[in-house]
This record gives C-alpha cells, sequence and structure tokens, in this order.
C-alpha cells in the first residue's frame, strides 16, 4: 500500500527481486504468443534469463535507440497487423534509468509521450524502474509523477535504497491480482515476507532523498577517472550513480583491469567491449571515490609499466 500510494497507483506486490517482478509485469500484461517490444539494450531482454519466453510464452522484439532510450519515432511501424500468422504486438517495455544505455534518466515528457503512443495504439506498457528513485532525483519529477504513465511499474528495493533485498510491482488493481498469482506461480509467495518489506519501508522513509549524494560521487568518481591516462570517459555523460569508462588497448581487457582494481579492494563490472561499470550507492562514500580514483591510478600506472619493460607483456594482447 505505501509503494502504491508513493508511486501513485491503485496496488502493489512484494517480489524477491527485480528480474522477479519485471516477469510478473510481463506475464501480467500479455499472452502466450504475444510480443513485447524493448530497447535493444533493455535488461528483460538482455539479463534476465530469456524470461519472458520461457515463463510466459512471450517474444522479445529489440529496437535501437540512443541511451537505452525509446522515442515514439523508434516505435512507429513495430506494431505488427492483426494476422494469424504473426505474433500480437502487446505490451512496450521501458527502463528508468537505462542501465545497460548508461546510467540515463528519461525526460517526463518523452515517457509521457512513449506512454500515450502505446495507449492511443491499444497496447500495454511496463516500466522497469530498478532504479526509478535515482531518475526521480536526477530528473526533477515524482515517482507519483512517473506510476499514472503505466499499467505496472517495477521499482528495486536492494539497488540504491540498500536493502538486503525486494523489489515492488505496482499497478491497477486487475494487474496485481493477476501478477500475484504469477507470483506464485514463479515461486516467490513469501509468507515470511515481514521482515524485507519492513526494512524497504525504512528505505523508502530515509534513502529516497539521500541518492543525491551517489550521484554527487559518481560524478566525482567519473572526473577522477577522466584525469587518469588509459581511461576514457565523459564525464557530462554521467547523471546518475552508473559510471561507464573505457579502457586503453595498452592495458589489457576489462577483466584483467577488474582483477588488478579488486586486488586494491576495489570491484567494478567488466562489461564487453573495452567497457566497465562502477557503481556509487549508500555504502560508498567521498572518502571511498577518492581511494577508488587512487587504486586505478596505480593500476593503469602498472599496467603501463609492464608493457613498457616487456614490450607487449600480457597486458597488449
Amino acid at each position: 500500500e505505501m509503494a502504491a500510494s508513493v508511486l501513485g497507483m491503485q496496488a502493489a506486490v512484494f517480489a524477491c527481486s527485480g528480474t522477479q517482478s519485471n516477469q510478473m509485469g510481463v506475464r501480467s500484461q500479455c499472452q502466450p504468443g504475444d510480443e513485447l517490444l524493448i530497447n535493444e539494450a533493455g535488461h528483460i531482454a538482455n539479463y534476465e534469463a530469456g524470461g519472458p519466453a520461457l515463463l510466459s510464452g512471450v517474444t522479445v522484439r529489440t529496437i535501437a535507440a540512443p541511451h537505452g532510450m525509446l522515442d515514439v519515432a523508434d516505435l512507429d511501424g513495430k506494431i505488427r497487423p492483426d494476422d494469424q500468422h504473426l505474433c500480437r504486438t502487446r505490451l512496450v517495455c521501458l527502463e528508468n534509468t537505462t542501465n545497460g544505455g548508461g546510467g540515463h534518466a528519461w525526460s517526463l515528457e518523452q515517457m509521457d509521450r512513449v506512454s500515450a503512443w502505446a495507449r492511443d495504439n491499444e497496447l500495454r506498457i511496463h516500466l522497469d524502474g530498478a532504479r526509478l528513485f535515482n531518475a526521480c532525483i536526477a530528473g526533477g519529477y515524482a515517482p507519483g509523477d512517473v506510476g499514472p504513465l503505466f499499467d505496472t511499474v517495477s521499482v528495486c528495493f536492494s539497488k540504491g535504497l540498500g536493502c538486503p533485498m525486494g523489489s515492488v510491482l505496482a499497478g491497477d488493481v486487475e494487474s496485481i491480482q493477476r501478477a500475484r498469482r504469477c507470483r506464485k506461480l514463479f515461486g516467490g509467495a513469501l509468507r515470511q515476507a515481514g521482515i524485507v518489506a519492513a526494512a524497504a519501508i525504512y528505505a523508502l522513509e530515509h534513502h529516497v532523498d539521500r541518492l543525491a549524494e551517489d550521484h554527487a560521487n559518481a560524478k566525482l568518481l567519473a572526473n577522477e577517472l577522466a584525469e587518469i591516462d588509459g581511461i576514457i570517459i565523459d564525464p557530462a555523460a554521467v547523471e546518475t550513480n552508473l559510471v561507464f569508462f573505457d579502457i586503453e588497448p595498452q592495458l589489457g581487457r576489462p577483466a584483467q583491469l577488474a582483477d588488478r582494481l579488486q586486488q586494491h579492494g576495489v570491484r567494478v563490472g567488466a562489461q564487453s567491449g573495452r567497457r566497465l561499470r562502477a557503481c556509487t550507492h549508500l555504502d560508498v562514500s567521498t572518502d571511498d571515490v577518492r581511494t577508488v580514483a587512487e587504486a586505478m591510478r596505480e593500476v593503469c600506472r602498472q599496467g603501463f609499466a609492464d608493457v613498457a619493460a616487456s614490450g607487449s607483456g600480457p597486458y597488449g594482447r
């Protein structure tokens, strides 16, 4: 009830994870044989183990768009005709903030445009709002401004809000009734949910406004990384608590750099290509960010020194 009120929606149901709440959202809006439309970087399309197909019999069609953000121009012409040979286009899925798209926050105006387009075309619309409160802080709008634009909204408590686990799916009463049944079907019903729900309540009451500190620390980290030889980053592109950066080939593969950083007590995520991802949160202080930057300087210096000493060496492969 508290989450539904915050999001400006009729009802909500607790879930074990963001993947689970997203899949509950998909299942509550679709039938087997339907299709959902999503940006090619979207979490539901890439990082949920093929859940729409396996759990709901739903096809995922990915669409390219800048920064992981679909707009009406990207969606126009993508609805399949009503033909027995074709799957039925049923659902549009957005993600705010974007993860694979670079940690960007949608504008309220763009979400409103896409929502209106979906409803004009009799489609349902779901928001993967794993970091929705980060988006609200960065975008200057309220969660209650966002919720009514969607049929279902998933929000994680275990990301920037700092809870040990848990997410929530909000929507209209009928959608959440269906989603609650889906949660049971997916094995996620919890009669013992009180202890983790209590953490979520505390987070909603105390940890939302402080997300601005994480954004400031992410910007500080980006500015520090921009001064390090071998690191490629545009600090102006960092809007929230996700910091994506690339490394020059001389420093080796991202996984190698991540391993060397872990030896300094710093954990970052190796991505595809030459990219890594860092994430600030309530357990990372401003002093920690400076420690991370110094560790990065040392690792990069050592990497270039190894290359110079050995010709190509392990970092030149």
